[in-house]
């Protein structure tokens, strides 16, 4: 499988990131992401509010009970250890996660905002010149990119998965070619089109054109080519000339495909031999064709030809 398509789907998610649009949802993400963590941070607060506040409570109660009753004070002093113990586990767990979630300077600052727009706008320019060498063309990309992983989910399309070094991700699906149109699963439903294409009295570029709107394309190619559509109307049977219909059937005659099946041979070997002037045939007026008389000597008469024993024939 060649890398080129992917490699070249992939540079274009890296233009797109670069662009203006991309770095203002960057900043409204940052504005999100700065928000569900004030809410955050305020819950852990309020929890620890009330741990605080029921470790106070149990310790005036301790404090206030009379020494006398020395079951409800152990009782109560149990309540405020418990209740201290429940405060210190919170405390600690919330200094770590204050600390796990303590991110790097992720917001950009207006020079590099400027930085990124300028080059969005110049690099693509660039890119496919000798300015940047095939070292620095994939340093540039890793500044953003972090990895891609690719899987052939059936044989004419890639899915892509590009992970930015933000943690983000972005897939897609990368059409490649192959090696016969049956190797495309759209292949069943691009012949139903054509035919009804046909149907219609669509020209055979204009329903390569229509066919490539819908998301059809040629084995190799990522359109649909006029040449592709006519293989496959021709396969179906749909002609649009009579001169099409082949083999042809001329009454009392015999054409050169019709003599290569006759003699169990190729036509190439006939054309040749009108070609090099072995055999003399005038071609019809009517039809184009060499027509060789349907008569078994004229079918000798080649099979001696062929096997050395004859040097011309003339028709």
């Amino acid at each position: 499988m060649a890398a080129d398509p992917v490699d070249t789907r992939g540079v274009d998610a890296f233009f797109q990131a670069l662009a203006p649009v991309e770095l203002d949802v960057y900043k409204q993400a940052l504005a999100k992401r700065q928000q569900q963590a004030e809410r955050i941070a305020t819950a852990h607060a309020h929890h620890l509010e009330r741990l605080r506040y029921e470790a106070a409570s149990c310790e005036r109660q301790f404090r206030h009970v009379d020494p006398a009753h020395r079951h409800v004070a152990a009782e109560l002093e149990h309540a405020w250890e418990v209740a201290l113990q429940a405060l210190k586990q919170a405390e600690a767990a919330e200094a770590q996660r204050a600390q796990a979630s303590m991110p790097p300077a992720l917001a950009l600052s207006p020079a590099l905002q400027a930085a990124f727009r300028a080059i969005g706008q110049k690099l693509p320019e660039l890119w496919s010149t000798d300015v940047l060498s095939q070292t620095q063309r994939k340093a540039v990309l890793r500044c953003l990119i972090d990895k891609g992983v690719i899987q052939r989910a059936r044989r004419d399309q890639v899915h892509t998965r590009i992970g930015w070094r933000g943690g983000e991700t972005t897939t897609f699906e990368v059409p490649v070619a192959v090696g016969a149109l049956t190797d495309r699963p759209t292949a069943p439903e691009m012949a139903q089109q054509i035919r009804g294409l046909f149907a219609a009295g669509t020209s055979d570029d204009e329903s390569a054109q229509q066919l490539t709107r819908h998301g059809y394309r040629s084995p190799s190619r990522p359109a649909v080519l006029p040449s592709t559509v006519k293989g496959i109307r021709l396969k179906l049977g749909l002609m649009q000339h009579r001169s099409q219909s082949h083999p042809r059937r001329i009454a009392g005659y015999l054409t050169v495909p019709q003599l290569a099946q006759a003699l169990a041979i190729t036509p190439h070997w006939g054309y040749h031999q009108i070609k090099r002037g072995t055999v003399a045939i005038r071609r019809d007026v009517g039809t184009g064709l060499s027509l060789f008389p349907d008569a078994p000597e004229t079918l000798e008469a080649l099979r001696q030809l062929r096997a050395g024993q004859r040097t011309a024939l003339r028709y």
